[in-house]
């Protein structure tokens, strides 16, 4: 559950904040963010975040929000699989509202380009490197045949013609067949953290187009290369990253509530 419980926090704070509306379900006077395209059937790890809420209650109740919760999840998520550790500041809230609209405006898609992900970010206060660094996540985890099935079967000069032919065998042409299938995001090390996902971009083996365009001749080819040569460089950055992201808009002070359960509005 690693690169989802990373991913859940990041799909988080990108919408409204670090406020856990990503956790709300549909209800009479929240429309979800979980049924929106980057999200719907992919975003997952919810039930990890419930029981560890659970078990924080019966210890201390209404203390610790579901929002911190995504961010502890997300450092010990990383630090499980050998990647960085770094020290999560709380005392985030969690959000009495979710925004189906701004998830579907602000969070990335896997075929956006360079200056759309750099525009992103910078919408949020994260810088180019700060991007490259967090995108460097892709490093584990799994993507399904829909979000790369283009790229694949595109012949294009920004892939690897190898690397397309072995992702097909799993990845049929004719749409929706196969759609769900899973492939890793870093074929070499899929389960452990390192800086194999930047050495892939080199070789122009990045799965999603989102990935490849990071290394593609624009202005973020020089962090890719820095961080395919230097992992600990990657590991510092990535950690400094996740600690800006978790900052970004967080609910304190009389904003916001604890929720009890982090699905639905106390």
């Amino acid at each position: 559950m690693a690169a989802s419980l990373i991913r859940l926090h990041f799909h988080d704070c990108f919408v409204q904040g670090c406020d856990a509306s990503i956790l709300l379900d549909n209800s009479p006077s929240i429309t979800s963010e979980k049924f929106v395209t980057q999200n719907n059937n992919s975003v997952r790890g919810f039930e990890v975040i419930d029981e560890a809420k659970s078990a924080v209650e019966n210890v201390c109740p209404g203390v610790v929000s579901c929002a911190d919760i995504l961010a502890v999840a997300a450092r010990d998520a990383s630090e499980y699989v050998g990647g960085p550790s770094w020290t999560v500041k709380l005392g985030r809230k969690d959000s009495t509202t979710a925004s189906a609209s701004l998830a579907s405006r602000d969070l990335p898609r896997f075929a956006d380009g360079l200056q759309r992900l750099i525009d992103l970010f910078e919408s949020k206060g994260l810088s180019e490197r700060d991007m490259v660094a967090l995108s460097g996540s892709h490093t584990i985890g799994q993507a399904q045949c829909v979000t790369f099935r283009d790229r694949i079967y595109s012949n294009g000069s920004d892939i690897d013609a190898g690397f397309a032919s072995t992702r097909r065998r799993n990845c049929p042409a004719t749409f929706p067949n196969g759609n769900g299938n899973l492939a890793p995001l870093d074929l070499v090390t899929p389960n452990s953290f390192d800086n194999n996902y930047f050495r892939n971009l080199l070789q122009k083996k990045g799965l999603l187009q989102s990935d490849q365009v990071l290394f593609s001749g624009g202005s973020t080819d020089s962090i890719v290369n820095d961080y395919s040569r230097n992992p600990s460089t990657f590991r510092s950055d990535f950690a400094s990253a996740m600690i800006k992201m978790g900052d970004i808009e967080p609910l304190t002070g009389s904003a916001g509530i604890i929720r009890k359960i982090c699905s639905r509005v106390n």
